[in-house]
């Protein structure tokens, strides 16, 4: 898809279709009072004779409109002009792309930008019409054997905008929003991939990918013997009831000063978590190809930073494995020593991703980090807790968990703070060990972010449970691509804050 900025009136485009707003009560928006002057009333009279009101989800497609240049006018309902929030303007923006994609329409002037969306500017609007747009479009068709092909596919977005003088920040909201929006569908294919496809391998090859596509990132890639000379012995006991041997991936995008602290992504990689000997229930187990939406995120986030060029210095960590039972793999009960030295009871072989995140959280101080962020699909107990529509946060730094709260207003990608006091840690006592792997039931997600927090205690960080918003189940099952607009949205505002 191409996307471009323009100012002009409506009537004076020369395309495809025009997309004009109405909101409720009938009331016309600037540009659909522009198109009614010229077109002797048409439109007004249509709201008068009740064609459309305006509501939240009206639309009305019209044809050959008197004195406007365009084939097509679709007038999209946006409800109460005053309450037009960010989920009210992403849900105007899907509505406009599901209809024009059966309209025949392949270019389109879009003046949804003239909608008043509460502390929102231009640029916001613009790229965020772009991410809901890619979010319609979006089709995961790379295992299909016959690719249904729209027979006219929507292919050029022009967005509006006050005069010449936005043009130039408009063209910059475009770049951001397309780099995210193909970021997201990066990790979207990568989270879809079944689990005989995206091995930790395959994940790895994907880091090298990025390598070879942006001069400015680096990649690692640490096998098996690499890790046990480190002595990550909690990653690697989660890899023994495998055949895909495991891979600790780094991507380092070293974009800023050299004295710059980096911010440092570490996201949870299982490519397929059957549970281990603590087998999960068959039900839905062919979702657990999604266990590695977090690494995906990673890859996402460096991918969108790295093709903006941002000022600023990231590295991202994969800890990658394959959870399965077999005659060699972890029993609950074993005791293994990670690479920090502390010991772990394993209670539970389906807790594996802590057991991977906690090598991977050491590994990182070797960065000497600003801040590290962990993704991870760690706890059903956070879909219980927020549902699909918030990741879960926790961390040990209150200024980093509330720039994380801000970066998910602004994107849309929202996550919601749960507390991390020390009472919790009570629950992973054990016996025989350093620790358990498992809290039981009570406050499962806290408990988790728990265990990480014992492996964290040399720098800033935080903890986004993603399992709730990772991918979707039912009719429209599939990874989301979450939360790599939140992230990204982060790394933007720390870049504005340094410079």
């Amino acid at each position: 898809m191409e996307y471009t900025v323009k100012s002009g009136n409506p009537e004076k485009q020369r395309i495809g279709c025009v997309v004009i707003p109405v909101y409720a009560s009938r009331k016309l928006s600037p540009s659909a009072k522009i198109i009614d002057k010229v077109s002797n009333g048409y439109i007004s009279n249509l709201v008068r004779r009740g064609e459309i009101e305006g509501d939240l989800g009206n639309i009305l497609l019209l044809h050959n409109v008197e004195n406007t240049l365009c084939d097509r006018v679709l007038l999209i309902g946006c409800g109460k002009e005053k309450d037009v929030d960010f989920n009210t303007f992403y849900k105007i923006n899907r509505t406009m792309v599901k209809t024009l994609k059966s309209s025949g329409a392949t270019e389109i002037a879009s003046y949804l930008t003239e909608i008043q969306v509460k502390n929102k500017n231009i640029n916001w609007k613009i790229q965020h019409s772009i991410l809901a747009i890619e979010e319609d479009l979006y089709k995961f068709n790379l295992l299909k054997s016959k690719k249904k092909e729209t027979r006219r596919p929507l292919r050029k977005f022009i967005f509006s905008v006050h005069g010449r003088g936005q043009l130039m920040e408009g063209e910059q909201a475009v770049r951001q929003g397309m780099a995210i929006a193909s970021s997201i569908s990066l990790a979207k294919d990568l989270g879809n991939l079944p689990g005989n496809i995206c091995t930790p391998e395959y994940l790895a090859s994907q880091a090298v990918k990025l390598d070879k596509q942006h001069g400015n990132i680096c990649t690692n890639v640490l096998e098996v013997a690499d890790m046990e000379k480190l002595g990550m012995g909690a990653l690697l006991s989660v890899t023994r009831g495998s055949r895909q041997p495991a891979k600790l991936i780094t991507i380092e995008y070293m974009a800023g000063e050299k004295k710059q602290a980096p911010i440092v992504f570490v996201g949870k990689g299982v490519t397929f978590d059957s549970g281990g000997i603590s087998l999960k229930p068959g039900e839905a187990m062919d979702e657990m190809k999604f266990d590695m939406c977090g690494a995906a995120s990673v890859i996402g986030v460096m991918s969108a930073c790295a093709e903006l060029q941002l000022p600023i210095n990231l590295v991202g960590i994969i800890p990658s494995v394959e959870n399965m039972p077999d005659g060699s793999a972890s029993r609950p009960g074993d005791i293994v020593t990670s690479m920090s030295g502390q010991t772990i009871e394993i209670l539970n072989t389906d807790a594996e991703g802590r057991l991977i995140l906690c090598d991977a959280l050491t590994y990182a101080e070797k960065f000497k980090p600003d801040v590290v962020i962990d993704i991870a699909t760690l706890t059903g107990a956070c879909v219980i807790a927020l549902g699909a529509h918030s990741a879960g946060l926790l961390g040990n730094h209150n200024p980093l968990a509330n720039d994380l709260l801000s970066a998910g207003q602004t994107s849309g990608d929202r996550c919601w703070q749960l507390p991390l006091w020390e009472d919790y840690q009570e629950q992973l006592k054990s016996n025989f060990a350093d620790m358990a792997n498992i809290g039981g039931k009570p406050a499962g997600t806290i408990t988790a972010a728990c265990f990480l927090s014992r492996f964290t205690k040399k720098y800033h960080w935080a903890h986004l449970d993603i399992a709730g918003v990772a991918w979707k189940s039912g009719k429209e099952k599939g990874a989301t691509g979450r939360p790599v607009g939140l992230l990204t949205q982060y790394v933007l505002d720390r870049v504005k804050d340094e410079n």
